[in-house]
């Protein structure tokens, strides 16, 4: 149901509606996090190659290795796998976020669509 004011019309928002937009404002509260958590993740992947490559230097056959706060003298060869599993698990981890960051991203421009088809331009769904 359409109702004139002034030089714009006005459409009811239902139910539906309303749990469609709080849904897309969760997901690009989502979204955000996981941009934030994206990064992070490519600083750790960054700072897991570095230490590798730190290490392929090094002609050290004990190396201190960091283990949550303390640092424990551990030898090359273990610290070479633990690195290597390390990285194994930043990519998966990156690439969990990757996936889930896409899926947010189709779930918001299927919103876009159905919000702004009826809706037209008296809502905002873009970011300033």
């Amino acid at each position: 149901m359409q109702q004139q004011k002034g030089s714009g019309s006005e459409v009811e928002v239902t139910w539906e509606d309303q749990l469609n937009i709080n849904k897309f404002g969760r997901l690009n509260n989502r979204f955000h996090e996981l941009e934030d958590d994206i990064k992070i993740a490519k600083e750790n992947n960054d700072n897991l190659e570095d230490a590798s490559n730190e290490l392929i230097l090094s002609e050290e056959d004990i190396v201190r290795f960091q283990i949550g706060e303390v640092f424990v003298h551990l030898p090359r060869e273990e610290v070479e796998s633990r690195l290597e599993n390390m990285k194994e698990d930043a990519i998966k981890e990156l690439e969990k976020l990757e996936e889930e960051k896409e899926s947010v991203l189709s779930q918001m421009a299927e919103l876009k669509k159905i919000l702004y088809g009826k809706f037209k331009d008296s809502i905002n769904l873009e970011e300033d």
